[in-house]
Order: structure tokens, then C-alpha cells, then sequence
């Protein structure tokens, strides 16, 4: 069955594809080279974290085992901060735990670097917290102003929605060129005057993919991107920052390690597992 749907996707890709980049795929392409500054980075020493959380569950009979934690790390290896907890409940908000987490991970960091990358978007961030959570990642950014969110997948359609773009902006600057720069800044009010997010799509180094910086603020200005885009440049891998790389790895809480955590806690036993009832 599979064999059959993947031969008549390769029979359909170039119609697939057709459709994908939509009619006005060309006068699309012309706007985002307009918006493309090509900018080759320098090597500038930084000391730059990367913060990431991680969060997972298990139900047993009702009941949740939960785990939740959140890292920042330096492009070396060192572990500035590293928060976790865990619990039995149910109707967890585990994502709020984790995402407070990664609030507190950014302020105790802050002080300590020359730059705070978070793992995510800053858009998510205010569409899915509640205020007292916004209240506390504002504060935070604006404590030295070095907080600076990176995406590596973006499906925002801002950008060319005017032209009738079908994909994510990200898209198009991907097909647009494989030379290192940035797009020129993008401004959007809509969270209101104190969220205001100005975000530039970036690569570091020919032929690698493109990553979304997200800052706070719309007063950023094109030499600040030169200047973030040099201090990423030496501490990056593949065209991804290294730091939150190392984050995303330290922090990650799989299915097997859950269930070690089941195995140690002994709550199959305490609670009934499947095999009792086999």
C-alpha cells in the first residue's frame, strides 16, 4: 500500500510542486531579492548561552507522571543553568511549567553573556502564554537587551501575503539565494505597543539553511544584524548556532528516559501496569 502512495507522489511531484509555489512564484522571488542584503559575517568573539526546554508524560490509569526541564548552555559546553522538575497529577499544564522554566533559565543568564538565544519564536511565545508569563520574558529581554529568539522552521506568511504567497516567507528567501546575508527588518504591532517584534531571516555561510532571529522591539536597525550575525558566525555549526544545539541535547526528555523514571519510581507496581493484567 505505502509503495503504491509513494511511487504516485514521485509520478506527481512536479505538479505538487507547481502548486506549492503558486502563480505568482516569480514576482515573489523579485520582492525577496529586494528585501535581501547579502552579507558575508566575520569571526567576532561572544559569549553567547542557548536555552531549551523540554517536556513529557505518562498516564497510568488517569494519572500523570510528568517531567519537565530547562538548560542554558554555552557555545563551550558549560552548563549556566539547568531546572527540572517532576510530579504525579492530572490536568498538568506541563508546557506553562516548562516555559516558566525557560523565563527563569533567560534571567539567569542574562548578566552572565553576551547573548541569550532561545530556541522557538517569540510570535508563539505571545499567542500561547498568559500575561503574568509575558509580563516576566518582557522583563527579562529588556534586562540588558541580548535576548534573541531563533527559529530554524518558520510559517509565517506576512511578508509577501500581498502577493498571494501559498508557503512560509522562509520559503521563498530559501529558493531566492544560497549566499550568506540577511532579509531587511520586518516589524509587526499586533501583540500591541509593548510586544512589538522586528524579525530578519539569516543565513550564516553559503549553502546552509536558513534560521529566523526574532528581536523585541522595533527600533533594530541592519548594523545590529551585521553585528548578532558576527557573533553567531564563530560560534555555529552548519549554520546553526552550537549553544543551542548543545541545549537542545541536554535537556530532551525521551519516552525510554520516562520510563526509567517509571522503572525507579516503581509505579507500575504502586499503581498497576498492563503486564498484571495479561
Amino acid at each position: 500500500m505505502l509503495n503504491t502512495v509513494y511511487k504516485d507522489a514521485i509520478l506527481k511531484r512536479e505538479k505538487m510542486l507547481s502548486v506549492l509555489k503558486g502563480p505568482q512564484f516569480e514576482q515573489i522571488l523579485s520582492k525577496a531579492k529586494e528585501n535581501w542584503v547579502e552579507y558575508q559575517p566575520t569571526k567576532y568573539e561572544a559569549v553567547i548561552a542557548g536555552i531549551d526546554s523540554s517536556f513529557n508524560n505518562t498516564k497510568f490509569q488517569g494519572i500523570d507522571l510528568w517531567a519537565a526541564t530547562a538548560v542554558s548552555v554555552k557555545s563551550d559546553g558549560e552548563i549556566l543553568v539547568d531546572i527540572h522538575d517532576s510530579g504525579l497529577g492530572s490536568d498538568i499544564d506541563i508546557s506553562r511549567i516548562a516555559s516558566k522554566m525557560e523565563i527563569d533559565a533567560c534571567e539567569k543568564s542574562v548578566e552572565q553573556v553576551d547573548m541569550v538565544l532561545m530556541d522557538g519564536s517569540l510570535h508563539s511565545q505571545f499567542m500561547t502564554r498568559q500575561s503574568t508569563l509575558d509580563s516576566l520574558m518582557i522583563k527579562t529581554m529588556k534586562k540588558k537587551n541580548n535576548v534573541i529568539f531563533v527559529a530554524k522552521t518558520s510559517n509565517t506568511k506576512k511578508q509577501f501575503e500581498n502577493l498571494g504567497s501559498l508557503a512560509g516567507d522562509i520559503f521563498y528567501y530559501n529558493h531566492l539565494t544560497k549566499s550568506p546575508g540577511f532579509s531587511k527588518i520586518f516589524i509587526e504591532k499586533k501583540y500591541g505597543n509593548d510586544k512589538i517584534i522586528s524579525s530578519t531571516f539569516v543565513r550564516l555561510s553559503e549553502s546552509t539553511p536558513i534560521i529566523k532571529l526574532e528581536f523585541l522591539g522595533g527600533d533594530h536597525s541592519q548594523n545590529e544584524i551585521k553585528t548578532v550575525l558576527n557573533q553567531l558566525y564563530k560560534n555555529s555549526v552548519g549554520g546553526y548556532p552550537y549553544s543551542l544545539k548543545l541545549a537542545h541535547n541536554n535537556c530532551k526528555i525521551s519516552d525510554k528516559e520516562l520510563a526509567k523514571m517509571v522503572s525507579l519510581l516503581g509505579l507500575s507496581n504502586e499503581i498497576g501496569s498492563r503486564e498484571v493484567l495479561g
